[in-house]
C-alpha cells in the first residue's frame, strides 16, 4: 500500500486539509478507490457506485490512463465527464453485451462491485439476507457475482462498515472467496483474484492466506473503531494499533478533478456523508 497511504502518526486531528483546502471523508474515499486500479493497465473497469464511478475516472484522468470506460451501453469512451451525467469524449471502442463476455471469461476486468456481506475470505453476497430458503431481506440474486470473482480482477466497496456488512459468515456465496476457489480447485482459481476493499473507515486487502487485512485507516478513524465494526477478528498485516498507515489525501489536483470536474454535483456526499 505505498502508493496509497502515509505513516499513521502524520495526522493527530481528524482535520484534513490539502493546501488551504478542507478534504472530506468522501473525498479520501474517491482516492482510495482510484487507487484500487493502479497498475492495472489496458484492461475494462467497471466500478459500481458513486464513489467508485468518480474513483476509477480519476484513475484515468492521472496515473492509469489505460483504462478502458464504457458509456454504461456498448461504448467504450475516451476523455473525463461527471458522474450523473451522458458520457462525453472521444469514442475508442465498440463493447457490445456479448464482447464483455469475452474480456470477462479471460481476466481482462477489474470490477469494483458493493457487497450486502463479505466475510473474512472474501466471499460475497448480494442474494438475500437470512435462511435462503425464507430469507428476512430478498436482494438482487447472484447476478454477475460468481463469474466475475472467478474470471477476473474484483474489488469491492462498502459504502456503511458495520458488522451488519462484514460479517463471520456470508448468508448466501453470491461472489467467491478464497476458501472456496481453492476448494474449487484449478479451474476456478485461474483468473480469481480478489483485489481490495475499500469502506468509509478504511482500505483493506487479502494476504497471502487469502484473509482479510486491514491496510490503512482514513484519517480521523482510528483502529479500534474499525475493529469496533467488523464482525470477525481483523489482521494488520504485521503493523500494531498504532503503526496502522493512513489512507492518503488528494493532492490539490485531484482534489480540483474531483470537485470541478468528476462531481461538481457533490453526488459523492450523500453516499459517505461528511
Amino acid at each position: 500500500m505505498t502508493d496509497s497511504t502515509v505513516p499513521a502518526d502524520r495526522w493527530a486531528e481528524p482535520d484534513m486539509t490539502t493546501g488551504d483546502e478542507t478534504v472530506t471523508r468522501a473525498e479520501v474515499c474517491v482516492v482510495a478507490c482510484a487507487e484500487v486500479f493502479r497498475g492495472s493497465g489496458e484492461i475494462m473497469a467497471s466500478a459500481f457506485g458513486t464513489i467508485p464511478a468518480i474513483g476509477v475516472r480519476l484513475a484515468r484522468h492521472t496515473f492509469a490512463p489505460d483504462l478502458l470506460l464504457s458509456d454504461g451501453e456498448a461504448l467504450l469512451m475516451r476523455g473525463t465527464w461527471p458522474v450523473g451525467t451522458p458520457a462525453e469524449g472521444d469514442i475508442e471502442g465498440w463493447a457490445p453485451f456479448r464482447a464483455v463476455f469475452d474480456l470477462v471469461w479471460h481476466g481482462k476486468r477489474h470490477v469494483m462491485m458493493i457487497p450486502s456481506q463479505l466475510d473474512v475470505h472474501g466471499n460475497m453476497n448480494i442474494s438475500a439476507i437470512g435462511d435462503y430458503h425464507r430469507p428476512k431481506v430478498q436482494l438482487l440474486g447472484a447476478r454477475g457475482g460468481p463469474g466475475n470473482t472467478v474470471c477476473h480482477p474484483t474489488s469491492y466497496w462498502i459504502p456503511k462498515h458495520s458488522p451488519r456488512s462484514l460479517v463471520s459468515k456470508v448468508d448466501m456465496v453470491s461472489g467467491v472467496g478464497h476458501d472456496r476457489a481453492a476448494a474449487a480447485g484449478p479451474a476456478a482459481r485461474r483468473y480469481h483474484q480478489l483485489h481490495r476493499v475499500v469502506t468509509n473507515l478504511g482500505v483493506l486487502d487479502f494476504a497471502a492466506d487469502g484473509r482479510l487485512r486491514l491496510v490503512s485507516v482514513h484519517p480521523g478513524v482510528t483502529v479500534p473503531q474499525v475493529r469496533a465494526e467488523t464482525g470477525f477478528p481483523l489482521d494488520l498485516a504485521g503493523a500494531t494499533e498504532n503503526t496502522v498507515a493512513t489512507t492518503r489525501l488528494p493532492t490539490a489536483a485531484e482534489l480540483r478533478l474531483i470537485r470541478e470536474e468528476l462531481d461538481p454535483a457533490g453526488l459523492r456526499e450523500h453516499e459517505v456523508p461528511s
